[in-house]
């Protein structure tokens, strides 16, 4: 469900805030005293400021035109100068999958549309993450099932020893991303979106430069401009990166070599990945983690049976509370050697010798060469500041006016999906609607095997969050050894985690351990955009035998002292 806002405006008031519905802020039908309701997708109360609402209300905003043929034309009072005309409705900086997105988008709200980019479309996520990576996991999940003697039978199976081409798993993840980057140029292109070759630079208000290393450049307008360019791998200091023997993820994705053993600087994500990866296909692994605990970024619970089950049976050995201060890549017939460090006393631990050193250690924002000077924008640590609906403010605490900035850019949430769920946020709003997206309904996954998969708080953060606010939180649990489905597949290994509010079924987090846990995620962020209740919740019907009843026994098992079916978002007169 969605929640509203009630707002009512006095005829002096009017102009202030788009709608869909409306054809223009000037139309004598919004001058009307009537109250005025906006649609927020999946908000609760708290997720919003009304401190910010006013701030959107203090610009005048024009709807655009409609229609790839068409001008745009901004208010006198957006610029101080008589209308002009522009180039395109919308031009987008970065070609990644949250650019793309928006530019979907926005061609299917009508904005004539120009996308930039330097270097080639689909950004990290299709070239240099989530596709490739993908591709190399698939190919770990099948050779760590025909490795395991038990698992094949408990089948019945008999299977020869496994075995893989090197370069065969490499072609397969290159050609994988290859294929997503064309499809995703041509979707484009048969939009009639035009794409931009060359490095972006914001010139100023509406104004984007473009061009390629010694050729002219070009200079574009557009009444929108959106930010999406992205992020690149994070390297400590202290740390050498060769792009043979001590590397980053961009170069692991080729997979050049299998090294013996690697080091794999950081257990998040990433680092969890190419573990699967690299011990599918024979490698021993060292993890090094500088927090006290591996998987930091996971709910504690999750996070110990993942290590049971990821870490502990398999040639992986780990160190934790430990920077790696100096990494220097193998040469002259020397072994990589890793400098350990105690995190807290910065004292010299260990040296490692390793054949190989992954960089795992997350990704900074690539908002370099933007020209953000022109606009007197600050980054923070790299990210571009932005509010809640992607606006991009400048050194002085302001917005600055038709410039948004979406993805890794901003730092909000470093995830592909995030980022093109914000770009669609963004072409709503300046289509005319208000929207705000909720992030605590953007779902999270981690491919390794068995996945695992996450959707809004911990149970840290939810018991956090209840002492400041004053409600209780309870925890609900199912096991994937009580599924027939799962025990079909004999992968009984896993669980369900749901963390909710007794008094009125509010669905605070969902985390999920097992078999195909990525794709049974959604089904709770969406309840959680939605604002579903568990009572309501636990009324859907799933088709048996599935994996999904997991989740309809982790529902079921919630107990809600509410009978009567609320929204989570009562409306709200201002």
């Amino acid at each position: 469900m969605h929640s509203t806002l009630s707002l009512s405006f006095s005829q002096s008031a009017a102009a202030v805030i788009p709608r869909s519905s409306l054809a223009s802020v000037d139309s004598p039908a919004f001058a009307q005293s009537k109250p005025i309701n906006l649609r927020f997708c999946g908000l609760r109360r708290e997720a919003f400021g009304f401190s910010s609402l006013n701030k959107s209300c203090s610009q005048r905003i024009c709807l655009p035109a409609k229609g790839h043929g068409r001008k745009v034309f901004a208010s006198a009072a957006d610029n101080g100068s008589a209308p002009k005309s522009f180039d395109y409705d919308l031009i987008i900086i970065g070609a990644g999958v949250g650019g793309h997105g928006a530019a979907l988008h926005a061609v299917e709200k009508g904005l004539k549309t120009a996308i930039i980019e330097g270097d080639v479309v689909g950004g990290t996520c299709v070239n240099r993450g989530c596709v490739p990576s993908k591709a190399l996991l698939a190919v770990s999940g099948r050779m760590r099932e025909l490795q395991s003697e038990h698992h094949m039978k408990a089948l019945g199976l008999q299977v020869s020893a496994a075995g893989y081409d090197r370069q065969g798993v490499a072609d397969h993840a290159n050609n994988l991303a290859s294929k997503i980057r064309t499809n995703l140029t041509n979707s484009m292109k048969a939009l009639g979106v035009d794409i931009l070759t060359g490095v972006g630079t914001i010139l100023g208000p509406q104004k984007v430069k473009y061009g390629k290393v010694g050729l002219p450049e070009k200079i574009v307008t557009a009444k929108d401009i959106i930010i999406a360019t992205g992020s690149v791998p994070f390297v400590p200091k202290g740390i050498e990166v060769d792009g043979k023997t001590v590397i980053t993820s961009d170069h692991a994705l080729k997979l050049e070599f299998v090294p013996d053993w690697i080091a794999i600087v950081g257990s998040g994500y990433i680092g969890l990945e190419f573990s699967d990866v690299y011990t599918a296909l024979g490698s021993e692994v060292t993890f090094i983690e500088a927090l006290d605990q591996l998987m930091p970024g996971f709910d504690p619970e999750i996070g110990k049976l993942a290590q049971r089950v990821l870490i502990n049976p398999r040639k992986i050995d780990y160190h934790t509370g430990v920077f790696a201060s100096k990494i220097t890549p193998a040469r002259d017939g020397k072994p990589v050697t890793i400098e350990l460090i105690d995190a807290k006393t910065k004292e010299h631990k260990d040296t490692l010798e390793v054949d190989a050193a992954l960089i795992a250690t997350g990704r900074a924002p690539f908002t370099n060469g933007l020209g953000l000077e022109n606009i007197n924008v600050v980054t923070q640590r790299g990210f571009v500041p932005v509010d809640e609906r992607m606006r991009v403010i400048d050194a002085n605490g302001n917005l600055v006016p038709h410039l948004y900035c979406i993805g890794d850019a901003n730092g909000k949430m470093m995830l592909a999906h995030a980022a093109s769920a914000q770009g669609i946020s963004v072409v709503e709003q300046v289509t005319g609607r208000d929207h705000v997206l909720n992030h605590l309904s953007i779902p999270a996954a981690c491919f390794t095997h068995p996945e695992i998969s996450m959707v809004g708080l911990t149970e840290p953060q939810a018991r956090e969050k209840a002492e400041k606010e004053g409600f209780e939180v309870s925890v609900a649990k199912t096991s994937f050894k009580a599924n027939t489905k799962a025990l079909a597949e004999n992968e009984g290994e896993g669980l369900a985690k749901l963390i909710y509010r007794p008094d009125n079924g509010e669905i605070l987090g969902v985390h999920i351990f097992g078999l195909h846990a990525a794709d049974l995620i959604h089904e709770a962020s969406n309840a959680i955009a939605l604002g579903t209740r568990i009572q309501d919740i636990k009324f859907a019907v799933h088709a048996h035998p599935t994996l999904s009843e997991v989740l309809d026994e982790l529902f079921k098992s919630a107990k809600v002292r509410a009978h009567k079916s609320t929204p989570v978002s009562e409306p709200v007169a201002v």
